[in-house]
């Protein structure tokens, strides 16, 4: 039977987010990207992600899809053989992040959502990439594909959620924790102070890119994947 990975987006992210890792990884492999835009609390989604795949899985999430593979490796531990932990975070929400996630969904809700790239752009790449076209219409596209409404649930679950810290010594998988090296949202300590906790971690900081890292530098994020998927 083929392995399974499962791939849990980011915030008004789509499966575009990892297609240079789904056509690099699927040879040999089931590779199914968790629907997280129907939802309005972490929980839920982990929980609809458990309800649609069968069995064990490896799995892997950047930023808000981090936050809910922890949920799930909370929900049912013995469901994922190796969890990927790409440019997110085990804290809560701060209450600065909390109050900026208002004022988004607030120009969402008041028919403005295209203004919110422009407000996030700054902060999701590494500044090299800041005038980089193709990147840009890349993310631009995967938050028109998103829409308004299920950028607002996702905004609310992500402002809502646990603190996972407590659950990470527990994890006792192969674990990859991955951040771009100029990550300014999820910067590399917090990865650092992941991968300190859970036993079995692996860090790795990739160089040159931001928050985005799986299109940022694909190929250097592909390769630590593949080191991950090959460990037993």
């Amino acid at each position: 039977m083929a392995e399974t990975l499962v791939l849990i987006p980011g915030l008004a992210c789509t499966a575009r987010l990892f297609e240079p890792q789904i056509t690099a990884l699927s040879a040999g492999r089931t590779i199914v990207v968790a629907d997280h835009t129907q939802d309005d609390s972490i929980a839920a989604v982990a929980a609809r992600l458990l309800r649609e795949v069968p069995g064990r899985f490896d799995l892997a999430g950047l930023s808000m899809g981090g936050y809910i593979a922890m949920e799930v490796v909370r929900q049912a531990p013995d469901r994922v053989e190796r969890l990927a932990l790409l440019d997110t975070s085990a804290r809560p929400d701060a209450p600065e992040a909390s109050q900026d996630r208002k004022r988004l969904i607030a120009l969402a809700e008041a028919g403005r959502f295209e203004e919110i790239h422009s407000a996030l752009w700054p902060r999701l790449v590494y500044p090299d990439r800041q005038n980089d076209r193709t990147l840009q219409d890349i993310i631009c596209g995967m938050m028109r594909e998103t829409g308004a409404e299920a950028y607002i649930r996702q905004q609310r679950a992500i402002t809502a959620r646990s603190d996972s810290r407590p659950l990470l010594p527990g994890i006792e998988i192969p674990t990859l924790v991955l951040v771009g090296e100029g990550d300014a949202i999820t910067p590399p300590e917090i990865a650092r102070e992941m991968a300190e906790i859970i036993e079995w971690a692996s860090l790795v900081v990739v160089p040159e890119a931001g928050h985005m890292s799986t299109l940022e530098q694909p190929e250097r994020v592909t390769q630590a994947l593949r080191l991950w998927l090959g460990q037993g």
